[in-house]
């Protein structure tokens, strides 16, 4: 047991901590997941009061205006769910090469079916083993040892191993890849990844770092057959996961097939998955044909619905609908390498042509919660509660006028037309800036558009997805790597060294109060000095026939399908 467990269960007892808090916490220090239930069932904490900055109040998440599940799901059958048939899903078919590069969760969804991760973040946002069978970490939090699963097979036969791990991370953290990972994991450098034997790795990391486990749950990260792949996962598809990737059709459509050697074992004894096989098809941008198509039954479930299609569905009788509040959201993100985005007042001026709850609740349709201009979120653990921004357009001017605008300003903001949230936030935006002086020239491209130049343009919209920890998406996205350039994902280039500083810090705080302290630093820096709009964040919404079942949300909406099966009619 590691040397701070016993300091967990103290702050939980005291109330110094959720429940939530204390499973996720002591999960990612290696305690197995009954060791943590049989804890919890032997006490119950005392609540004390816990101090908020000046001005703030406690912001409490709201529960999800849908049932957790609107359809109840039908009871396991004796002996296993019946085995066969083919799910379809309307997802987007985008381009795919090396998994280290997704940029967006719709490519991670199609392949993580065939390629698998080292562990699993569930919905409640404790984290498991998974390739894994267990992990160790160091009291320091610096040394973590990875003990691998022992007889999975890669789908060509090939035993998965210790030299698969190493030659996937050590792939991650190469510039030349451009993987998003080489930020998150910025504590680690390839020379410090050892193999100790066949199925035994072990980190030794620069800095302490708690979240490791979850790191190696992001959606990049997919682990590689060190035999096999060479850059193109579509043209060499060897993967440990359920299915095998029989077509990757671009824009149209994909085909998995299920193995008959998988690793994990079903509720009859034999090998997962339960069906037959599953079709990805691309229906495009327009939601209206994603309803249409799932009404008439050409598709079973809909990956990665929009609000618009929970709204035109929620009160369909065959739609199974999860819903769950989320750390997602959309970042107005503003380039400060380019004018006029260097200016700080520049920056600010924007922020402060948010009126965040209008934007809510007329591109979400409320569906969520407001936002403060930083990128941590009231879900995030050690969230530091804060005043809610005013909109003050009056403000804005001054600012612009300070730095040598008094005229005005025109700007122009890159928007995916596809996002329908997103082009509503971008039209009030520029309605609500117009009196600060600020004339905001919507640039609307398609999905595939935007996200060819997400990370160049000047001035931006970007969806953001969920994270199970607030530090995570600041590493990924407002650090700089060891020679002081921008991390890959860090789109706005804005990289401040008292922000890097504070955050390596709560990266390895254990204690959530104490990380709750430096949190509210970041925020603060954040908001005062940074780069982005954050105007909500988004109820999100898993939808599936009723026909699927064992079907699970998952706030950052990946498809979990290992276990879904078809109810026979």
């Amino acid at each position: 047991m590691h040397k701070a467990i016993p300091e967990l269960k103290g702050q939980y007892e005291k109330g110094k901590m959720t429940r939530r808090e204390f499973i996720r916490t002591a999960a990612l220090l290696g305690l197995s997941m009954g060791a943590i239930q049989a804890f919890l069932a032997s006490c119950a904490p005392t609540p004390t009061p816990t101090e908020l900055p000046a001005g703030a109040t406690p912001t409490k998440v709201p529960p999800t205006k849908v049932p957790p599940t609107q359809v109840p799901p039908t009871p396991t059958p004796l002996g296993g769910p019946p085995r066969g048939g083919i799910v379809r899903v309307r997802g987007t078919v985008g381009r795919v090469d090396h998994p280290a590069r997704f940029s967006w969760i719709a490519s991670s969804n199609t392949m993580r079916h065939v390629a698998e991760y080292l562990t699993f973040t569930d919905e409640n946002n404790a984290t498991h083993p998974y390739l894994l069978e267990k992990w160790e970490a160091s009291e320091d939090l610096k040394t973590w040892a990875l003990y691998l699963r022992q007889g999975i097979k890669w789908n060509n036969g090939d035993d998965f191993v210790a030299d698969d791990v190493v030659f996937t991370m050590k792939d991650w953290l190469d510039p030349e890849v451009g993987s998003s990972i080489l930020g998150l994991m910025s504590y680690l450098s390839p020379n410090n990844i050892e193999q100790v034997d066949d199925y035994t790795v072990k980190l030794y990391l620069d800095s302490a770092q708690i979240a490791v486990p979850e790191h190696l749950f992001h959606y990049p990260a997919q682990i590689m057959n060190y035999r096999t792949f060479e850059g193109d996962f579509v043209k060499s598809p060897v993967g440990t996961g359920p299915y095998t990737l029989e077509e990757y059709s671009e824009d149209e459509r994909v085909v998995l097939k299920a193995r008959t050697d998988y690793w994990q074992m079903g509720a009859d004894s034999k090998p997962l998955p339960y069906l037959d096989e599953i079709i990805y098809v691309d229906l495009g941008g327009e939601v209206s044909a994603w309803i249409a198509a799932f009404q008439s039954g050409e598709v079973d479930i809909i990956s990665e619905p929009a609000t618009t299609v929970f709204l035109a569905l929620k009160d369909d009788p065959n739609a199974n609908i999860m819903g769950t509040p989320t750390a997602s959201t959309r970042v107005l993100r503003m380039r400060v390498d380019k004018e006029p985005w260097t200016d700080e007042r520049v920056r600010m001026a924007l922020k402060l042509c948010h009126d965040h709850e209008k934007i809510l609740g007329l591109a979400h349709f409320g569906e969520g919660l407001p936002g403060e201009d930083f990128h941590v979120a009231p879900l995030h653990p050690a969230y530091c509660a804060r005043p809610l921004p005013k909109y003050d357009p009056e403000e804005a001017k001054v600012l612009l006028g300070e730095a040598g605008y008094p005229d005005g300003l025109t700007v122009e903001c890159a928007v995916c037309s596809d996002w329908t949230d997103v082009v509503s936030y971008a039209e009030i935006l520029k309605q609500d800036a117009a009196p600060a002086g600020l004339n905001i020239e919507l640039n609307t491209m398609p999905t595939s558009a935007y996200w060819d130049v997400w990370t160049e343009c000047d001035l931006g919209i970007t969806p953001w997805a969920h994270r199970p920890l607030g530090t995570m998406v600041l590493t990924l996205a407002y650090i700089a790597d060891e020679e002081g350039n921008p991390v890959p994902w860090n789109e706005t280039r804005w990289v401040d060294e008292e922000f890097s500083t504070l955050l390596k810090e709560a990266e390895g705080t254990l204690d959530v109060e104490a990380r709750r302290q430096i949190m509210c630093k970041l925020e603060e820096i954040q908001y005062e000095r940074g780069s982005v709009g954050i105007p909500y964040w988004m109820n999100v919404w898993n939808i599936a026939h009723k026909k699927v079942q064992n079907f699970k949300g998952h706030p950052t909406g990946y498809d979990l399908f290992n276990e879904i099966w078809l109810k026979e009619d």
